[in-house]
């Protein structure tokens, strides 16, 4: 096996790992919320700054990577989060202690993500970035699932604490597997970034005409995230409000809510490796407008549902959860095409903040207009209404495929 596989699966794995704490918190909040008496206001507030720690740090250590080393960065930022994320589990007393620990596990988890794949570029070029990329993203949203999928049942037979605690260990497991299997790039060879020579025309190599692309492949990823994670935020609670209309009990629709919420989170995994691979191979602009479309098409249905007939609701679901992922790595691929090597980290990291600024909004605002139309009723579990919402999501996130489609006519015959 080519020793840049062996890195690839290295990072896939401490990936997995890694970044188990970023959902932990989430999969056992109903317990902590009862064991520590916080509010829903109280806990809002923990989700939010717990997001907004990843995007204050996401520059800087972009940057710090930059300078000082990607391996480094990611090495440290894994063992961190996983140290803060053990710390929050043995430590916590209250809501002060929880947002301190979690904003801590947020800025630390900040720092692994946008540098792993700028270590990536470092071993894979132009012919198969793509793959590499969308396994590495593909890690990631099998990270967000496992979170659900281990926390939970550990915290349902032994506490909260436990279910923390067990879903922060491996973090450093990763951080050492990290430090002492992965190489910065390959020994006495260049980075594999793309040569001049390569690209189909002059004006490629032009300054001004690569950071209009890498412009526009920022404000699409905005558009893109304004979607996913409002949809991930949100569809657990939406699955469990319709299963508990259709009649079954409160446990029974959180349990099994909560459980489809998962798969259609793990869908992600399977559909962001497959496009991101095709991307190495085809137009990469036709494959986000198509991913894009298709899971705001579902969005949409979503909003003009005029019953919540459960089965109905889950295959939209699952649809959406296979498309609102799949475009997720090749936002990244386009960028460090067109970066200079020496600012890819720094602009992976402009990219992630941008993003994930709109992720501290869309879900924001999903909550509101859920709530205005909802009046009178206490427990999402009991809203029967919740088209609008979505209807925003898929809206917002038409700023994607337009992205495309002027990028398209910007590129003109250079677009691929």
């Amino acid at each position: 096996m080519a020793k840049k596989y062996k890195v690839l699966l290295i990072m896939v794995f401490a990936m997995i790992l890694g970044y188990l704490p970023w959902y932990n918190f989430s999969a056992v909040s109903s317990f902590i919320q009862s064991d520590l008496s916080l509010t829903t206001a109280e806990m809002g507030t923990i989700l939010s700054v717990f997001q907004a720690g990843y995007v204050l740090t996401v520059i800087f250590t972009g940057w710090l990577a930059d300078k000082f080393g990607r391996k480094k960065i990611v090495s440290i930022a894994t063992i961190l989060t996983g140290l803060f994320s053990i710390m929050f589990s043995l430590l916590a007393n209250g809501f002060e202690s929880t947002l301190f620990f979690r904003i801590l596990t947020g800025l630390s988890a900040g720092a692994i993500y946008a540098p792993g794949i700028a270590l990536l570029t470092n071993w894979f070029d132009k012919k198969d970035r793509g793959m590499a990329v969308g396994a590495y993203t593909a890690a990631l949203t099998i990270a967000y699932a496992g979170g659900y999928f281990i926390a939970s049942p550990i915290a349902a037979a032994s506490g909260w604490r436990s279910g923390i605690f067990w879903t922060s260990v491996p973090a450093l497991i990763a951080g050492i597997l990290l430090i002492l299997f992965i190489e910065e790039k390959p020994k006495d060879t260049a980075s594999p970034t793309i040569l001049k020579s390569s690209y189909p025309s002059e004006k490629m190599i032009n300054k001004k005409f690569k950071n209009t692309i890498i412009a526009i492949a920022i404000i699409a990823y905005a558009g893109h995230m304004w979607e996913l994670y409002t949809f991930w935020g949100w569809i657990g609670s939406y699955l469990s409000s319709v299963i508990y209309l259709g009649g079954a009990s409160q446990a029974e629709a959180v349990a099994n809510g909560g459980r489809i919420a998962a798969y259609v989170i793990l869908l992600g995994a399977p559909s962001v490796f497959i496009v991101s691979y095709m991307s190495d191979k085809l137009n990469k602009i036709k494959l986000i407008m198509t991913a894009s479309i298709f899971s705001i098409l579902g969005e949409l249905a979503f909003g003009l549902m005029s019953s919540m007939n459960p089965a109905m609701v889950i295959a939209i679901a699952l649809w959406v959860g296979f498309w609102a992922v799949a475009d997720s790595g090749i936002y990244k691929v386009i960028l460090t095409e067109y970066a200079d090597t020496d600012k890819t980290a720094t602009l992976l990291g402009v990219q992630s903040a941008v993003g994930f600024g709109a992720t501290i909004i869309s879900p924001y605002v999903f909550g509101r207009v859920l709530g205005s139309i909802n009046k009178g009723l206490s427990m999402t579990i009991e809203y029967p209404n919740w088209g609008l919402p979505f209807m925003i999501v898929g809206i917002g996130a038409l700023v994607s495929p337009l992205a495309m489609i002027y990028l398209s006519r910007f590129m003109g015959k250079d677009a691929r």
